[in-house]
């Protein structure tokens, strides 16, 4: 019997993509990149740093110089360009009505993750906020993971569930035994959440209710 549900943010709660996407921009700008919009949506779910490296080759202190311009700007105005996928509020309720534990499992900076929560008023609806540190020592989706299921002292996998929208998602739960389901409304696609493993993939938040209603 699922206990636990750790949702993901990016793609899964919220769409935001205009905020990641012009903060990628601004830091690209500032560093003599300019890049099409449409090239940029790749960046929603990874951990910053690691996109930088691999996107455009920057090395560890150019990567972090992109992470440090990003924030700039998202830390100001990117954060809140940003809206919850309709449905999800109810969806939320409906799992802590239901006796779920509901925690919150995203590579964004925790900071982060808490405001983005509370502006929207979906902060009540979890038991815990996870999220990555702003020092970078905690960045990977598996890291994020590991703090959830230690602070909440969650000892069987079998009682866990992710919930996510891209490959890091179903590979980081993977690492511990835990059964991801995927989401396509958000930014990940079916062939790239089936590659990694996903157990379950639902297309609308209306199918991940449906869904979360029989497990």
């Amino acid at each position: 019997m699922i206990k636990y549900l750790l949702f993901d943010l990016d793609g899964t709660i919220t769409d935001s993509a205009d905020g990641i996407t012009n903060s990628v921009s601004y830091a690209l700008g500032n560093l003599g990149i300019s890049e099409e919009k449409s090239n940029l949506y790749r960046f929603v779910g990874p951990p910053l740093v690691d996109s930088f490296k691999e996107f455009y080759g920057f090395d560890e202190k150019k990567a972090e110089e992109g992470v440090r311009l990003y924030r700039e700007y998202y830390a100001v105005k990117g954060i809140f360009e940003n809206k919850v996928y309709p449905g999800i509020t109810h969806l939320l309720k409906k799992c802590r009505e239901q006796g779920k534990k509901v925690i919150l499992a995203t590579s964004k900076p925790q900071i982060y993750a808490k405001q983005i929560l509370e502006h929207f008023e979906l902060a009540e609806y979890f038991d815990d906020i996870q999220g990555s540190s702003m020092d970078g020592s905690k960045i990977h989706k598996e890291d994020v993971i590991q703090s959830a299921l230690s602070d909440n002292q969650i000892t069987d996998m079998q009682e866990v569930l992710m919930i996510g929208d891209r490959k890091h998602d179903v590979l980081g739960s993977g690492k511990f035994g835990i059964s991801c389901v995927g989401v396509l409304y958000g930014y990940g696609s079916r062939e790239e959440l089936e590659t990694c493993g996903a157990k379950w993939i639902v297309d609308t938040v209306e199918g991940l209710e449906a869904f979360l209603e029989r497990i």
